[in-house]
């Protein structure tokens, strides 16, 4: 069966509502991939409840600046590994766009994306964080942590505004986390994998390499970026959407500082947030998961309100099935500066790929796309087979799925 989702509070490039049925929720720009419901309650009565997982506080975090936008204390989720799992870590980071303005970021601090605050006390671990085998076949039984988002850069900035009262601390954060979690048993890791979803996924490309070091030779290491590969892309109107949001993240939080030094020799700081000028110097094994046609770059960097004043886009990006010959025409051009950009990487034996041709955004979080009966597929293998394959050198995978339409085990999603 084709499962269609209805995302909710997914980001745009403007403040507005996005509203499902009788649900409306407020939509902050930058901030992907809020919330999404499944419209085809088929099988959610039968499924059983996710693992519901405490937030912890880093206590220590404050005495070396390690907070949040607004000063507060950042977080983190920990279900503890058991059985074969126990010395075996997966660290997922939280993805939720970027503030690149005082304003966005002024405004981000009083939400769960800038301030320990406001994040919930608790959150349920489905895909890759649940502890179910019949769920997550590979990393179900592992130490599993998801790390909160709340700076704004990636977990990437060093710097503050102290007239706008606040703290610019992604990069001392990465630290503080890392440096808990080694306390609380991740220094014994026979194994670990550090996965990320969207502005997580970025982050998991950028951290990749100082995750790696910090463990012994010895401990297998490897990361996983799922919808973190942002393009470099021109617009609908010309324009550089994505770039110019880019830059502003870059300069206002100094991003720069913990940039790789092999870019930043070569390009402007801009252009070294961008991962197709990271991945092919990256040398822990990374895996890419990515949507052809990612839904939040094809809302917010390809086809904004800024980009398309006249709102030519709008029902082409509310849902992919009101697209226009023309309009298909860009976004397979746009798949094709993806499989373009990932040439390269992908040439490396202990690189993985997994890219299907679908209109989603961030597939392995959610049960229904990581693993599940009608999960997507490349070939007959779903992304938590394929993530499994390559991280335990099972198979080498580099899955790159045909153009759309073909592929009908997508879950795409559809804007309301």
């Amino acid at each position: 069966m084709k499962l269609v989702l209805i995302a909710v509070g997914f980001a745009c490039l403007v403040s507005g509502v996005v509203s499902s049925g009788s649900d409306t929720l407020s939509v902050h720009p930058f901030l992907e991939n809020d919330a999404v419901s499944v419209s085809s309650t088929t099988k959610s009565s039968s499924l059983p409840q996710p693992l519901m997982v405490d937030l912890t506080l880093i206590q220590g975090a404050a005495s070396s600046g390690a907070v949040c936008l607004d000063g507060t204390l950042p977080g983190y989720h920990l279900d503890r590994g058991f059985e074969s799992g126990a010395n075996s870590w997966l660290l997922h980071l939280e993805g939720g766009g970027w503030c690149n303005t005082i304003r966005n970021c002024v405004y981000r601090k009083a939400t769960r994306h800038g301030s320990s605050n406001y994040m919930e006390s608790q959150i349920p671990f489905t895909g890759i964080l649940s502890n179910k085998a019949e769920e997550n076949p590979d990393f179900f039984n592992w130490n599993r942590v998801k790390l909160r988002y709340c700076d704004g850069a990636s977990f990437s900035g060093d710097s503050q505004d102290e007239s706008a009262q606040l703290q610019f601390r992604g990069q001392k954060i990465w630290q503080a986390a890392i440096e808990e979690l080694m306390s609380k048993g991740m220094q014994n890791a026979d194994q670990a994998l550090l996965s990320g979803c969207s502005a997580g996924g970025l982050a998991s490309i950028i951290h990749c390499d100082e995750f790696r070091n910090s463990f012994p030779e010895s401990t297998k290491v490897k990361c996983l970026s799922d919808a973190g590969f942002f393009l470099d892309a021109t617009d609908v109107s010309g324009g550089r959407t994505l770039r110019n949001l880019f830059e502003g993240v870059v300069q206002l939080q100094e991003v720069q500082k913990n940039l790789p030094s092999y870019c930043l020799n070569k390009l402007d700081p801009t252009s070294c947030f961008f991962p197709q000028n990271m991945v092919e110097h990256v040398e822990t094994p990374l895996f890419l998961l990515n949507a052809a046609y990612d839904s939040w770059q094809v809302q917010a960097s390809l086809a904004p309100p800024s980009a398309d004043p006249l709102g030519y886009w709008n029902d082409c990006k509310l849902n992919h099935a009101n697209c226009s010959s023309s309009q298909l025409q860009f976004l397979q051009d746009f798949r094709n500066q993806l499989l373009d950009d990932v040439k390269d990487f992908s040439s490396s034996s202990q690189t993985g790929l997994f890219i299907n041709s679908c209109f989603s955004h961030c597939q392995s979080e959610r049960q229904g796309t990581w693993f599940a009966d009608d999960s997507p597929l490349i070939g007959n293998t779903p992304i938590a087979v394929a993530v499994g394959d390559w991280f335990f050198d099972r198979e080498v995978v580099k899955a790159i799925d045909c153009a759309y339409p073909c592929d009908n085990t997508c879950h795409h999603l559809v804007f309301k």
